[in-house]
């Protein structure tokens, strides 16, 4: 690993720190996503910022993922695997069987930990290589696949699935969920090892600053006009159309309303017939993204399939007030009529009245209810990444000293001291 220096002087002396504690090691981390930028989704994006925090870390991490395009040959740290265009959602590749390739990979430049985000063909590939190396293994939940199954016609489907997502995960060392909730139900249906590592925000990019007065004037809206956001697939799993039905109520009180829709999805059509006033922006990126929240008043999220929900961090930290039901990021960051609104799990009917009594909140009090948002960027700003992907580096660290191949001598302390003043 490549030492980096800095100098300065305090009077005439250089003073040599070493930045890292005894205890800390420098991993070599084979990461396997079947999801990754420029794919725009919650594992994606958060995948990216572990990434790329670990490697700030000093961390050496090999990404192995499928070819998202066809001219995408990676970047020097990345492994390009097969794929195929995952069906409804082209955009997205999934893996294909790699196992003999793994296991030549991983030969050759063997990893300290393996870590699979994804429960596909690619990275049940992964796990195969990984057991037969005698490598440390660790994994994520991040997709509720199970529940996915019942909106799609195939809810017979959904215990198979299940089975099978136990079995992948209960032969890895550790699986990490985001949330106490997320745990406890996982280990009621025969998980074990689980452990919570949380989520962060970019809060200097996701920022009520971003807000744009000319955006929100293509989308028909005065300053005090409210702007309700939607960011997500148009799908099925997503609840979607209980957003429409909350939306035409919220619409009855509030003629001059607006709603936006960032994203893209199977459902697109039926909402543009059911809601042919509303803004279709379709797929945002980067500071686009964040302009389009920090541009909107009233978040509303209905999906009931969330392991996390990326996007309730952002549109707190955004300043929007948000509704969602009570589980997932939404649970654990909102206190409800204070920095945003919960509603019952599963309850549609309350759903729709929570946004009513928020749309009649803002007419009758816009400043109040803007407090309500700036309460919940409150919240999001304590969402630090850095401390985040430390908590993550320890995870790695545990499962690496509590394999039974782990040696000290294979992985000694290597310090990255630099000079200050």
């Amino acid at each position: 690993m490549q030492i980096e220096s800095t100098a300065s002087m305090i009077g005439d002396r250089e003073i040599l720190v070493d930045e890292v504690q005894a205890s800390r090691r420098s991993l070599r981390l084979a990461v396997v996503t079947e999801t990754y930028p420029p794919e725009v989704n919650g594992v994606a994006l958060t995948i990216y910022r572990f990434v790329e925090g670990l490697r700030l870390r000093g961390h050496d991490v090999q990404l192995i993922r499928p070819r998202q395009t066809r001219h995408d040959d990676g970047a020097s740290h990345e492994v390009i695997m097969r794929g195929l265009p995952i069906p409804r959602y082209p955009h997205l590749k999934m893996g294909l069987p790699s196992k003999n390739a793994l296991v030549k990979l991983w030969s050759v430049h063997r990893p300290d930990v393996v870590h699979i985000v994804t429960e596909g063909p690619l990275g049940w590939s992964a796990l195969q290589a990984a057991t037969k190396l005698k490598l440390p293994v660790t994994s994520d939940f991040r997709t509720n696949f199970h529940a996915y199954s019942g909106h799609y016609g195939i809810g017979w489907l959904k215990k198979p699935i299940l089975a099978y997502l136990r079995k992948f995960h209960n032969r890895t060392a550790c699986t990490m969920v985001p949330t106490e909730a997320l745990r406890g139900q996982l280990q009621e249906i025969g998980f074990r090892n689980v452990r919570v590592v949380a989520r962060g925000v970019d809060t200097r990019l996701f920022s009520p600053a971003r807000r744009s007065e000319e955006l929100r004037q293509q989308w028909g809206a005065s300053p005090n006009t409210p702007v309700i956001v939607y960011v997500g697939r148009l799908a099925s799993e997503k609840n979607i159309m209980l957003l429409a039905e909350a939306f035409e109520a919220m619409r009855r009180r509030v003629p001059e309303a607006r709603l936006v829709l960032v994203g893209d999805g199977p459902q697109r059509r039926d909402l543009e017939a059911r809601l042919p006033f509303a803004i279709f922006a379709g797929m945002q990126r980067n500071e686009a993204l964040a302009e389009h929240y920090a541009s909107g008043d009233i978040f509303l999220f209905p999906s009931v399939t969330e392991t996390f929900g990326n996007v309730t961090p952002e549109a707190m930290a955004s300043g929007l007030v948000t509704v969602a039901y009570d589980y997932a990021a939404a649970s654990q960051l909102i206190v409800n009529d204070a920095s945003g609104y919960l509603v019952p799990f599963g309850d549609g009917r309350a759903f729709v009245a929570t946004a009513e009594r928020l749309i009649d909140a803002w007419r009758r009090d816009v400043e109040g209810t803007r407090a309500i948002g700036a309460a919940a960027r409150a919240v999001a700003q304590t969402l630090d990444w850095e401390e985040l992907v430390a908590n993550l580096e320890s995870v790695f660290l545990s499962a690496q000293q509590a394999h039974p191949a782990f040696s000290t001598s294979a992985s000694a302390v290597n310090p990255r001291p630099h000079w200050i003043g």
